[in-house]
């Protein structure tokens, strides 16, 4: 049974923010002075690493970018004065469009208010919007829906759930202009928009890279507003830029607390000294858990429902960073740190159960939020002294000393309240970790080959299927006999074949696919 933690070291290993009040408690973490100790000379060149980054550095060589996505909220550290000038401006015509959107200035073709915002993002682009809006939204604001993949019955349903598009407003977010998923959602949009007899260009809005497809195309067509995403921003660290403040402007969220709130959060985590720094103590963490590999999992559990997403959104973020094939020098390290969890008390109902008794091959990171309702709001009583927030924290006092019990870390992360500034803090202590732990693996967290392979994969697979469809004739054809004809392999052949047969009526397959697949032939027919 391991030692029960004292209150002495819960404030030895504690580092807190205090406007807005952020804390970092430590003392379930089984990290110990010899482990800052040993790390000290890796921490030391981390952030030294991380001041060159935040003077401009260049952080992908092979690409010849820069990563600022800290000076968003800081545009003052940004590295000259067009930086500086394009943040700001950028952050005005925000809250200038945000405003004149949702006091009904701006309105749909046909004189509506809009009351729905209709997303069309993947990845960062979608997740930081949706985690802001869930958990900050204003019911009274526009009400938020997000198309962030490209599956048709998904798409199908979201926009059932909107029903009309009369007095929706559209954003259309991609740097590129060219992200398969968001082209799809976009033009599923405009369809849809068209099959309701109304226009798509005078409700879009665009967030992409200057001169891209879809800046020009939003130009030329007189969407509403063009606004920038800039080639220094990823994608994953977005949602400070235009990409996640229009949305929550839209949303009601303050964007001024959200920023500010991440940028106390910078300032606190720029300081050299590792027992005052919360990100340097995180990323130690961290590194302790799991040896500098990634050889535990990070469990993150929110005690709030408004933080449901918080685990998507940090899987994107720390995975998609820190999930590298080679490190700095082509060396290959195959390094990671995966990211998983839901919500508490929910999950005591779920996998607590293996978290205590199963394998030991995680960590865990809570968030507790201490105002359970919004404050000044009525306290109410479940039963006599007891509401349903007493529940709640006795829950997560409860997981948090059960793990414990059986020798399982945990860090728990403190809020007073879960506002603007504290989600804008929240996200900024993470995103800082993030920055020195990869530091302290060698590892380039910003850039994503492993991403740009998938892509390059799926789109040799779409050209494949478009000479199937050119293959495709009247004689009945076996896969083996498609594939030779395409100069494609069978297995990709067959997938590609079982597809277009259930949802193309032209495509005919005879024989039992799910049977015998290897005796099934494909043709096609004239259309029903």
């Amino acid at each position: 049974m391991t030692s029960p933690v004292t209150f002495a070291r819960y404030l030895a290993w504690r580092c807190a923010l205090t406007s807005p009040a952020v804390e970092l408690d430590l003392a379930h973490s089984g990290l110990e002075e010899r482990d800052l100790d040993a790390l000290a000379p890796a921490l030391q060149r981390a952030h030294s690493a991380m001041q060159e980054l935040e003077a401009g550095a260049i952080a992908n060589p092979d690409e010849g970018r820069m990563v600022g996505h800290y000076w968003l909220r800081d545009s003052q550290r940004a590295p000259n004065a067009e930086l500086r000038v394009a943040i700001e401006a950028t952050r005005q015509r925000v809250e200038e469009f945000a405003t004149a959107v949702r006091g009904g200035a701006i309105r749909s073709p046909d004189g509506q208010t809009f009351r729905k915002v209709v997303v069309c993002g993947i990845g960062g682009s979608a997740l930081g919007p949706m985690l802001v809006a869930d958990a900050l939204a204003d019911p009274s604001a526009l009400a938020l829906t997000v198309l962030d993949n490209t599956d048709p019955a998904g798409i199908d349903r979201a926009l059932l759930r909107v029903g009309s598009l009369s007095d929706a407003l559209v954003l259309v977010i991609s740097k590129s202009g060219g992200t398969p998923e968001t082209r799809n959602a976009m033009v599923e949009v405009e369809q849809a928009c068209a099959a309701q007899g109304l226009s798509f260009a005078p409700r879009a809005v665009a967030i992409t890279g200057e001169g891209s497809a879809l800046w020009q195309r939003a130009g030329a067509e007189g969407w509403l507003a063009v606004l920038p995403m800039w080639d220094w921003v990823g994608g994953r660290t977005s949602v400070f830029s235009a990409v996640g403040l229009l949305p929550a402007a839209l949303c009601g969220v303050s964007i001024g607390e959200l920023l500010s709130g991440a940028a106390a959060m910078d300032a606190c985590t720029r300081t050299p000294e590792p027992r005052a720094n919360p990100a340097a103590l995180l990323a130690a963490f961290w590194h302790k858990e799991g040896g500098g590999r990634g050889a535990r999992d990070m469990v993150v559990l929110p005690y709030r429902d408004q933080l449901l997403l918080f685990s998507r959104y940090l899987q994107q973020l720390v995975m998609e960073s820190l999930g590298k094939e080679l490190d700095r020098h082509g060396a290959v390290v195959h390094q990671g740190l995966a990211v998983y969890g839901n919500k508490g008390s929910t999950d005591q109902h779920a996998y607590v159960q293996q978290l205590r008794e199963g394998l030991h091959n995680f960590f865990a990171v809570f968030v507790r939020v201490l105002h359970d309702r919004a404050p000044g709001d009525e306290l109410r009583e479940v039963e006599p002294g007891t509401t349903s927030g007493d529940y709640l924290d006795g829950f997560w006092q409860g997981t948090r000393q059960a793990l414990h019990e059986c020798g399982r870390s945990s860090a728990t992360i403190h809020l007073a309240q879960l506002d603007a500034a504290s989600l804008g803090a929240l996200i900024a202590l993470f995103e800082r970790a993030v920055g020195l732990y990869a530091e302290l693996i060698d590892v380039n967290a910003y850039h994503q080959p492993g991403v740009e392979a998938g892509k390059k994969a799926a789109a040799a697979v779409l050209a494949q299927q478009h000479a199937l469809w050119a293959a495709l004739g009247t004689t009945p054809q076996s896969v083996a006999e498609l594939a030779r004809s395409v100069g494609g392999d069978p297995l990709t052949t067959w997938s590609v074949l079982r597809h277009l047969a259930a949802t193309r009526a032209e495509v005919r397959v005879e024989g039992d696919p799910w049977r015998d697949p290897g005796a099934v032939t494909f043709r096609r027919v004239d259309r029903p």
